[in-house]
């Protein structure tokens, strides 16, 4: 099964190619890519790598996490990990959306005047 790693602080001369070419001593890259600004075309300074196992992908991240590409210390990270600590909020954005004032102008909140 394929893994994807994330490289983050590419440098801004970074290409696909140049990417691949780094990543390649450590088993098969089935895809590299470079992010780009949709109007500049300029690097946004990270990419993707995918490697055809997830034990090749794994073996990247030891050799290459901290090393130097392009005059740029580079992170590499597998792709779907996220950082330990926190759960991102609920699904509306942690907000529970009840409560409060209602649409037609009054306050719903039952105030006790008769």
């Amino acid at each position: 099964m394929s893994a994807k790693l994330y490289v983050g602080n590419l440098g801004w001369n970074t290409t696909d190619d140049t990417l691949r070419q780094a990543f390649s001593d450590y088993g098969q890259v089935l895809d590299s890519i470079v992010m780009r600004d949709r109007d500049t075309g300029r690097s946004r300074g990270f990419g993707f790598v995918t490697f055809s196992s997830g034990s090749e992908a794994e073996a990247a991240v030891g050799g290459l996490n901290e090393q130097e590409l392009d005059g740029r210390r580079i992170r590499v990270n597998l792709a779907n990990a996220r950082p330990s600590g926190g759960s991102g909020g609920g699904a509306n954005g942690g907000y529970s959306g009840g409560g409060g004032y209602s649409g037609n102008g009054g306050y719903s909140g039952g105030g006790g005047y008769n």
